[in-house]
């Protein structure tokens, strides 16, 4: 069974966007992924409401013992669990369930200072909850609502790519641009993955995770 958990430290990051695409190009892929929201605030619980229904099961799980509790709510057939996670400066315990239950943790990050300063407190966290692991998690950095499409070699995106890289972060190859029309606009509607950047972020998160990568 393949996990990915989208946690940051602070709300508003793009979190909830995150699982709600990569589930859609997990079904596109021909995955039968589940979508566990884990947030109090219900965020994608809402978005799937008012889509009326996502192509793939969503679930309220917003517990502190997800790690216990996941096995119980999986519906047959399903191969590939994402995460909504709360934010960590909020709900650490929440947070910390769901890390224990997870295989990879994606922190989407944007391109700015501060977003990378905020990312040792959420290393903090990671180390902590690794501990607590029988194998370790892989943690991985996505850059998300970025400049460009692609990376490149000057600019903001460059710099918080090299900025992370240097702190020993594993930054995805995969960004995702900030787009409006893509993303935020679409709340309350199915999701469309194809043509996005979910497209090769999930290849890239698959491909890790069946390697067994660790950052």
């Amino acid at each position: 069974m393949l996990s990915w958990a989208y946690v940051n430290l602070k709300p508003g990051v793009g979190k909830t966007t995150c699982a709600v695409f990569t589930c859609a190009a997990l079904a596109d892929r021909g995955w039968r992924p589940l979508l566990a929201d884990c947030d109090p605030a219900a965020s994608a619980l809402r978005w799937s409401d008012l889509a009326g229904g996502f192509r793939w099961p969503v679930v309220g799980l917003a517990v502190t013992d997800v790690y216990r509790r996941i096995g119980d709510v999986l519906p047959a057939g399903v191969n590939a669990v994402v995460y909504d996670v709360p934010q960590i400066e909020d709900h650490a315990r929440i947070a910390r369930g769901v890390l224990r239950a997870a295989g990879c943790w994606v922190a989407p990050v944007a391109p700015s200072g501060i977003e990378v300063d905020r990312m040792s407190r959420v290393a903090d966290e990671w180390e902590d909850v690794q501990s607590l692991r029988v194998t370790r998690a892989d943690a991985v950095v996505l850059l998300n609502r970025t400049n460009r499409s692609e990376a490149t070699r000057t600019g903001p995106d460059a710099e918080v790519r090299q900025a992370l890289t240097a702190r020993g972060y594993h930054v995805l190859a995969t960004q995702v641009q900030h787009s409006d029309t893509l993303y935020r606009q679409a709340f309350g509607c199915p999701p469309i993955a194809a043509g996005t950047a979910y497209e090769s972020l999930v290849g890239e998160l698959v491909t890790r995770q069946e390697a067994g990568a660790l950052a």
